[in-house]
């Protein structure tokens, strides 16, 4: 029985990748409203992109975060810093009380633009950031957000790490444990 609950979850895990990866070619962000208290702007998804990878900011970027009092260093830093996950551990956590709570939660400061559908559009790109590698980061999030754009509260991002660590740490254990029994 245990064995088939794997099965269905790894087929669940496969599904769920396969419609993120059909929705990624249609719709995905473009654009980012950037808010850190009631200093907010939106700017293009590429000068994240550019911040994560080189350090450089734009103008836009650059003024947004002096106005925040936030270093460019500490936002590049939480774009990149990775959640470590197995794609069956992430489909089986966000299928139970604890992964709607999450969503819920992180749904409040990474939401689309139009306020609606915010914790399926969550889901989505939950599943589609980790399909390839196993592992997510706020910017691989965004970058799949199946929302042309996204309204992401700055100031409260490092919640979203705290909350998905929460979340996922017993469903890793889990998954170790499964992993281990000689089926």
């Amino acid at each position: 029985m245990i064995a088939g609950w794997k099965t269905l979850l790894s087929m669940g895990g496969c599904l769920a990748v396969g419609l993120v990866s059909m929705g990624e070619s249609a719709i995905a962000a473009e654009k980012v409203t950037l808010t850190y208290g009631f200093v907010s702007m939106t700017i293009p998804i590429e000068d994240l992109e550019t911040l994560a990878t080189t350090g450089e900011t734009s103008d836009e970027l650059d003024q947004l975060l002096r106005m925040a009092d936030q270093e460019p260093e500490e936002l590049r830093a939480t774009l990149n810093q990775p959640v470590e996950l197995r794609l069956t551990v992430l489909d089986m956590a966000l299928n139970s009380p604890p992964g709607e709570w999450m969503l819920d939660r992180i749904s409040e400061t990474v939401q689309p633009a139009s306020g609606v559908g915010g914790r399926l559009a969550l889901r989505s790109a939950l599943i589609g950031s980790a399909a390839d590698d196993d592992q997510l980061t706020l910017l691989e999030l965004m970058q799949v957000y199946p929302s042309p754009e996204i309204v992401v509260q700055g100031d409260r991002i490092l919640e979203v790490y705290s909350y998905i660590n929460q979340v996922l740490e017993p469903f890793q254990d889990l998954a170790e444990v499964l992993d281990s029994i000689p089926w």
